[in-house]
């Protein structure tokens, strides 16, 4: 007879992330839209619209001409130097290609800054604005540090 599969049991610091609310109440929404339900969505920055043709065009075109599968991990290069001319211009900066990473959401990137600068359990504190992104408190803890909430003056002052 064979000993029943044991799952091993999740890590302290994988069961000490949080869940973002925001998929949460996603999945909500989806609910009441399969329902029938009319509604505007403010839960997520999830388009309410169809992918434009022209860029649906340009996505088979890119697939078809082979241009699929991993990409270099800081983006593609072309991507990156198209990024740094367009935020070049609308911040005035001089912006290079080398210093633009592209990846597909920004949580990694939180949780990569708080790893290079918080060590785990030596009391470092993180300090996080409340925003409109509420995936900060979890990634602090989970790499060991003390979450300080800070307050924004006033919320217009955001550039988001």
């Amino acid at each position: 007879m064979n000993a029943p599969h044991v799952v091993p049991r999740i890590s302290r610091r994988g069961d000490s992330l949080g869940t973002e609310n925001a998929f949460v109440v996603l999945a909500e929404v989806n609910d009441l839209v399969r329902q029938g339900r009319d509604i505007v969505s403010f839960c997520i920055g999830q388009p309410d619209f169809p992918t434009p043709t022209n860029i649906q065009d340009a996505a088979i075109a890119a697939i078809r001409g082979g241009k699929h599968g991993y990409t270099p991990s800081a983006g593609i290069d072309e991507l990156r130097a198209a990024a740094a001319r367009d935020m070049g211009l609308r911040r005035g900066l001089d912006i290079s290609a080398d210093e633009v990473v592209v990846a597909a959401g920004a949580k990694p990137f939180i949780a990569y800054a708080i790893a290079s600068v918080a060590d785990y359990g030596v009391g470092d504190e993180v300090i996080y604005p409340i925003t409109p992104v509420p995936i900060y408190e979890s990634p602090i803890e989970v790499y060991g540090a003390v979450a300080l909430l800070w307050h924004l003056p006033d919320a217009r002052d955001c550039a988001f």
